[in-house]
This record gives structure tokens, C-alpha cells and sequence, in this order.
């Protein structure tokens, strides 16, 4: 009963043009960048089919461990170069974009912006606070959005995690304007030691679920940053615990569960080392992925096509991280991460001008990787075969490369 459970959950709760724009621009499109990625990939040619774009800095909260620049001045992609950037990846086939911050509704544009993209579709990151009933309604006419907004933990948890007060009243009023608007809607959380034992259980999926949410996503907290948080890192056999949870619930309730850190056998990946999807900062820096704020190019250098698939850094970085571990190159190994943007002459794309000196007081971690033999495979089949044909390593872990 779970995909007609779902299914009607769907299409019962969200407004039907999201639907078929979901349906067309982020399924038929999206699937067919993955397989125009595959295409390139078979010539060396790497462009990333999935795209994501901080598109500033500030933010209305201080989580910890944030490696965002929030305490500094506004740093934004302004209108005229985010429509760029976006028409230049649609002519490269993209369709998907993650819209992440700072806090993305701090963006004086921002829906100036989703409007210029009817083609398209969007899943911005937000603590949800800012979503307002007007905004929400402004959200349903654009019917290209999803809001993906972060819920830490409980009241006590989510005000120490966040570092404000009041925070999941806050955020759980901005995801009800959401559902009530019949957006497609969904929670993230950020798995670490304070909030895994409350938000890692069948009975908070159930809470979602009647509340209207229609899919999770679960990350893992990554330590990292000017404020580290080493305290809060989930411990290997937790890492285990979150993908047992994970492929149990897909197969047995009624609400999508996303991860991006395994195939369909269980075998753990990075996105960034397979080449699915790379980072523009909020100055329009090209980065590996968010947590790795070092580039050699910018948005404004040229076409962004020409600077991702002829990035030398790029291409070092997936191939030097792919040959190291299936899981995360910045926790596992840090001294790579600089000696990878030392090599290459990469700057630091941080605002406060740290992160080397970051790197260097971070303590190696565990990440997704679990030891062969050990995966844990997909139990639902519909997860199995989506993850076979369209989000699978692509080849990407069969070099070995040393730095």
C-alpha cells in the first residue's frame, strides 16, 4: 500500500500545476540531464546535472557549526547574474536547481528570480521562518518551488542548535503556511548528537506525515567551519543506524525519504566526487561542494559550462577524492582538501578568510562510508531501480589517484 498511499497523498495535498511542473521539469528534464551527463561524462566532458547556488549569506539565525559567513555584511548574486548563471545551465540541459543561504528569503529578488525560471524547478533550503501566508501564496502561483525547510530537534534542541529562541514554533508556522498553500513540502534535518534520538524514530515520520509534509531528508551533521562542533559528530555505529532507519521507513511509510550519500546496494557515494552536482558560493565562486569553499573560477569568468567542464581544479578534486573514500573527503581527509587547493593555487572563498587554517584544526572524522560487505541495499524496489539507472557513482571510484 505504500506508492498508492503516497500517491494519493500527492495528489490530493498539492496544487496540480506544482505537480505537473515537478512531473515535467524536474522528471522527464531531470532525467534527461542525467542521461546528457552520462553522454558528456563517456567523452571527459563534466557538467554537473544537478546544480546548487547559495544565493547569499545572511541569515535570521546562528546555528552551530555553520560555515557561512552570516555574521558578515550581505554578500548576494544580484538578479541579472543569477538569471545568467540559470539560462546558461539550461542551455547545457539542466532543469533542477537547490537555492540555498544564508537563508534564502532574505534575498530581495528571490521571486523576481523563480519567477524568470517557469521551466524549471527549485528546491530552496530554508529555516522557514520567513515564510509568511502572503509568501506562501506567492510560492503557489509560481507552482515551480519546493520548500525544503530545516527542523532541528525540540523546542529546548532547536533553540540551542539554531541560536535563537522560539525557533521551531517559528519554523513550524512557516511549513504550515506552506501545506495549507499546497506546496510540495518538505523537512530536513541535520543528524547530530542532541537531536538524532528525537528525530531518527518512526513516530516523528509519523508526526510529518500527519501534518501534511511529503518527504524528508535526512543529512548528517558535518563538523566543519569556524565554529567546529566536534562534540555534536555522530559516531560510526549512528552512521549505520541512520541507513538502517533510512531504507526501513522508505519501504514502509507513506512519505518520500531522500538521501545523497548511497546507491541502490548501499554502497556510500559523494555527489560532488561523481560529478552530480557542484557549488556556486554566494560571491559566485565555483566550489566542489558547500562545505569546500576554496575555487579557482567565478560566475563572471565566462560561460559557466566552459569554466565547470574545464576547471583543472574540478576535475582533480573529483578524481583525487573519488580514489581516497566513497564517503567524505572533507571529514575523513582534511589535509587532502588543502593539499588539493594548495596544489592548484585555489583561494579561499570564505568572507572571514579562514578556511585553511580551519582545515588544519579539524580532527578526521567518519562519514557515510560503511566497510565492504557491510552496505546496507535498498528494501523498497521502487528506490532500487531509480537509484540504479539515475543516481548510481557513474564509474567514479574506479581510479586510484594519489595527490
Amino acid at each position: 500500500m505504500l506508492i498508492p498511499a503516497l500517491t494519493y497523498r500527492m495528489l490530493t495535498t498539492v496544487e496540480p500545476r506544482l505537480l505537473r511542473n515537478m512531473a515535467w521539469n524536474f522528471g522527464y528534464k531531470g532525467t534527461r540531464s542525467i542521461q546528457l551527463y552520462k553522454k558528456r561524462m563517456k567523452e571527459g566532458v563534466y557538467f554537473p546535472p544537478f546544480l546548487y547556488i547559495s544565493i547569499l549569506n545572511s541569515c535570521n539565525l546562528r546555528c552551530q557549526g555553520c560555515w557561512v559567513d552570516v555574521e558578515k555584511p550581505m554578500v548576494k548574486i544580484d538578479f541579472d547574474r543569477l538569471n545568467r548563471t540559470v539560462n546558461q545551465a539550461k542551455d547545457a540541459g539542466n532543469s533542477f536547481f537547490g537555492i540555498l543561504g544564508g537563508e534564502p528569503f532574505l534575498h530581495p529578488e528571490l521571486f523576481d528570480f523563480l519567477a524568470q525560471h517557469p521551466d524549471c524547478f527549485f528546491q530552496v533550503f530554508t529555516n522557514g521562518q520567513l515564510i509568511t501566508s502572503k509568501k506562501a501564496k506567492m510560492l503557489r502561483q509560481l507552482a515551480n518551488v519546493t520548500p525544503l525547510i530545516s527542523i532541528e530537534g525540540t523546542e529546548i534542541v532547536s533553540d540551542e542548535r539554531r541560536g535563537k529562541k522560539d525557533v521551531l514554533a517559528r519554523s513550524l508556522k512557516g511549513l504550515d503556511h506552506c501545506l495549507e498553500e499546497k506546496l510540495m513540502t518538505g523537512v530536513a534535518t541535520s543528524l547530530c548528537q542532541t537531536n538524532i534520538d528525537q528525530l531518527l524514530t518512526e513516530d516523528w515520520l509519523r508526526t510529518l506525515i500527519k501534518r501534511g509534509v511529503h518527504y524528508a531528508w535526512y543529512h548528517t551533521y558535518r563538523p566543519v567551519g569556524p565554529q567546529i562542533h566536534e562534540e555534536l559528530a555522530l559516531r560510526p555505529e549512528q552512521a549505520r543506524l541512520v541507513r538502517e532507519f533510512v531504507t526501513s521507513m522508505r519501504a514502509k511509510l507513506p512519505i518520500g525519504i531522500v538521501d545523497a550519500y548511497y546507491d541502490g546496494e548501499g554502497k556510500a557515494l559523494c555527489p560532488m566526487s561523481t560529478g552530480i552536482s557542484h557549488h556556486i558560493s554566494p560571491s559566485g565562486d565555483l566550489e566542489p561542494c558547500p562545505i569546500i569553499q576554496f575555487a579557482k573560477e567565478n560566475i563572471d569568468d565566462g560561460h559557466i559550462f566552459d569554466l565547470f567542464t574545464k576547471s583543472e581544479f574540478m576535475a582533480d578534486f573529483r578524481k583525487v577524492s573519488a580514489s581516497h573514500t566513497r564517503g567524505c573527503i572533507m571529514l575523513e581527509r582534511p589535509d587532502i582538501v588543502k593539499a588539493l587547493a594548495t596544489k592548484h593555487g585555489a583561494k579561499d572563498t570564505t568572507l572571514r578568510k579562514t578556511a585553511a587554517a580551519e582545515l588544519d584544526r579539524m580532527t578526521p572524522k567518519n562519514s557515510q562510508h560503511l566497510p565492504d560487505g557491510t552496505e546496507i541495499p535498498e528494501k523498497h524496489w521502487m528506490y532500487r531501480i531509480a537509484k540504479r539507472f539515475f543516481y548510481n557513482d557513474f564509474g567514479a571510484y574506479s581510479q586510484k589517484i594519489k595527490v
